[in-house]
């Protein structure tokens, strides 16, 4: 199988070419009308609003029997399972707390995870951030999309894999899927000299609208290209998701002033997706992407990682944020639960 480390970085210019087939050409992958995940437990975080609701939403629709909504705020997240249940009644939809803000909250809900379910089928995460000024989380010390998009994001991944190879589906392995943005292709990474790395994303002095926010998402790009020699596509099948440029989403929640907003209203009125289309991406690599996609970023297609990742001073990164990321969370024997992924 060819997956995304196996390919050749892309040569073709982002703009318009990159930006205008992904965002306007691509069609959405949807699953197979006779599709049935009765019986099936799903988990998707951030999903009381925008992609996350919408994702939800979808896997009802295939007859899902069992979904958490996995939230930070619980009336919030009651809000939303309300008007699922109305719609999917025979679903059994509860609303879990999950502050992506706090270790201690991801901890616990991996371990409510390990003691309440039975199975897990599919797990997506789509819990996010774009800042526009910066943000410091106090509990961490981190810049705030650092730590959302990708330091909490990457520990959940990590507690949640023996659980989700454990209790799996019978005979087939669980499929998680993360978040990704095709601006990855584009990501300047202003600090990438930077030794130690995180440090240098911390400081608010380095903060860049930008490029904070590719970064945080190129550094799940980093992670994954290493832990999938550590998880087999047999346990479970990992892999990155670009839903595109989608409206009516609240990852720009920092947008403020009267014509900012209609500016970003238009703009997304007449280049943003649906979020029903943009959720697609998402169903599409939990239920339609099968082995193959193990360790891929998916653009509607197994698509490259950015460039950087194919060269040597990329590879060489890409082990510096993985040790500093394993260093991070040293205090959940993360290492030891990867390295149990490989040998158990």
């Amino acid at each position: 199988m060819t997956g995304s480390r196996d390919l050749e970085p892309s040569q073709i210019p982002f703009f318009p070419n990159v930006f205008f087939s992904n965002q306007f050409r691509a069609r959405a992958q949807w699953p197979n009308p006779s599709t049935d995940l009765s019986s099936q437990t799903a988990i998707v975080t951030g999903s009381n609003i925008g992609l996350g609701y919408e994702a939800a939403v979808q896997l009802l629709g295939l007859k899902l029997s069992y979904l958490i909504i996995a939230v930070r705020s619980l009336s919030k997240g009651e809000a939303a399972a309300s008007t699922m249940r109305k719609q999917y009644p025979k679903a059994k939809i509860e609303v879990w707390l999950l502050d992506m803000c706090s270790y201690e909250s991801i901890q616990a809900f991996a371990k409510r995870v390990d003691t309440s379910l039975a199975r897990i089928d599919i797990v997506i995460l789509n819990a996010g951030l774009a800042r526009l000024e910066y943000h410091k989380v106090e509990k961490t010390g981190h810049e705030e999309a650092l730590q959302v998009n990708y330091l909490s994001t990457i520990l959940l991944v990590i507690l949640l894999l023996p659980i989700l190879k454990a209790k799996g589906p019978p005979g087939q392995p669980a499929h998680l899927t993360i978040s990704s943005a095709a601006l990855t292709l584009i990501c300047q990474f202003a600090q990438k000299d930077k030794t130690p790395l995180f440090p240098a994303l911390d400081d608010s002095k380095n903060f860049d609208r930008r490029d904070t926010y590719q970064v945080s998402k190129v550094l799940a790009q980093m992670f994954l290209w290493n832990l999938v020699d550590y998880v087999s596509a047999d346990d479970v099948i990992i892999n990155l998701a670009d839903p595109a440029f989608v409206r009516g989403t609240n990852i720009a929640r920092d947008v403020e002033g009267g014509m900012a907003k209609v500016l970003y209203y238009l703009v997304g009125l007449v280049a943003g997706r649906t979020p029903k289309i943009g959720a697609s991406c998402y169903i599409d690599a939990v239920v339609n992407k099968g082995k193959e996609s193990h360790g891929c970023f998916l653009m509607s297609i197994i698509s490259s990682f950015p460039a950087l990742l194919y060269t040597p001073e990329g590879k060489l990164m890409t082990q510096r944020v993985w040790d500093e990321t394993l260093a991070e969370f040293e205090f959940a024997d993360a290492r030891s639960i990867i390295e149990g992924m490989k040998s158990g």
